[in-house]
């Protein structure tokens, strides 16, 4: 029998040997950071790792990192990347991070993001009590996919895993209502306040029900303007027209707010739109300036790369 030490050398040396077999297979000597590697297949690395896959799936995890790393920014860096994390959590798909990872850089274009995907769903089968892959893969799926249903999928089973915060319920009640779909939302929202034991979320969960409500009439509100529209030719100058005088289409107004009195119905002048006094907006996903530019300057990018690609097929 072997010495604990011997056998700890030989380890080493089967490990470094399944390494260098591995890096062999690789079409080109040159290092990972140049961005221009040729990265093994994971069945390929799997064949050749004597079964010490996790290891070398160390071993190409940092490679990774060193792409990421290099400050000039090496063409195709991207594919490489993704080819590396491809190998990783081929070779080892209980890893963690790496998941994640794939979700933060490949997002260039709507392939690397629908790849991305693809990676953080084998995240979730591996890990399936982990709020994080599914919190990643809804909002790439909100973001930059614009598919808020499904989003809001992902986002309501990572509400079921431990530690997911309590924001969440919030946010893919704005997701399910985005769809005009208030009835759905309000159904989700009445399911998380039965649920909750944090009376401070109940609390919150409570208030999102007053502004669905509130939107809910609002919106009965834009089709009696719609109405007035069409039968008085022009559109109304306060809200009060659509209740009051004799162009009226309503025999009344719903309050502005279900639980709050004396809140009044407005039109915003910046939207054009009727909304509450008491919120100064009307119940949807709202996001900044700076980050509906990012989104644009993303779509541009993406329609360049398809087109670029398409052509090249050509």
């Amino acid at each position: 029998m072997l010495r604990r030490g011997g056998a700890r050398w030989l380890s080493c040396a089967l490990v470094a040997s399944a390494t260098a077999l591995v890096h062999a297979s690789m079409s080109t000597p040159s290092s990972a950071s140049s961005g221009r590697i040729g990265v093994p297949t994971p069945e390929r690395a799997r064949a050749l790792s004597f079964g010490f896959e996790p290891v070398i799936a160390d071993y190409y995890w940092i490679q990774a990192l060193q792409v990421v790393g290099d400050p000039e920014r090496p063409a195709r860096r991207n594919q490489t990347v993704s080819a590396l994390i491809d190998l990783v959590t081929g070779l080892d798909p209980w890893v963690d991070h790496p998941y994640r990872f794939a979700a933060l850089w490949l997002t260039e274009n709507e392939d690397e993001v629908r790849h991305a995907n693809r990676l953080l769903e084998q995240g979730i089968a591996y890990h399936p009590l982990d709020w994080r892959n599914r919190f990643y893969l809804g909002y790439n799926l909100f973001f930059y996919l614009e598919d808020n249903a499904r989003a809001a999928d992902a986002l309501e089973s990572a509400l079921a895993s431990p530690g997911a915060p309590d924001y969440l319920g919030s946010f893919v009640t704005r997701l399910r209502a985005s769809g005009d779909s208030l009835d759905t939302a309000v159904l989700f929202l009445q399911q998380l306040i039965a649920q909750t034991e944090d009376e401070y979320a109940k609390a919150e969960y409570l208030g999102v029900l007053d502004e669905i409500e509130t939107e809910r009439r609002a919106r009965m509100l834009d089709r009696a303007r719609a109405e007035f529209q069409r039968r008085n030719g022009r559109d109304i100058a306060a809200p009060g027209e659509l209740w009051t005088g004799p162009q009226r289409v309503l025999t009344g107004a719903p309050a502005a707010h279900p639980q709050i009195a004396g809140q009044r119905w407005v039109i915003d002048r910046a939207s054009g739109e009727i909304v509450s006094s008491f919120y100064g907006r009307r119940y949807r996903i709202h996001s900044n300036p700076a980050d509906e530019a990012d989104k644009r300057a993303w779509r541009e990018r993406s329609s360049g790369a398809a087109a670029a690609t398409a052509e090249s097929r050509s």
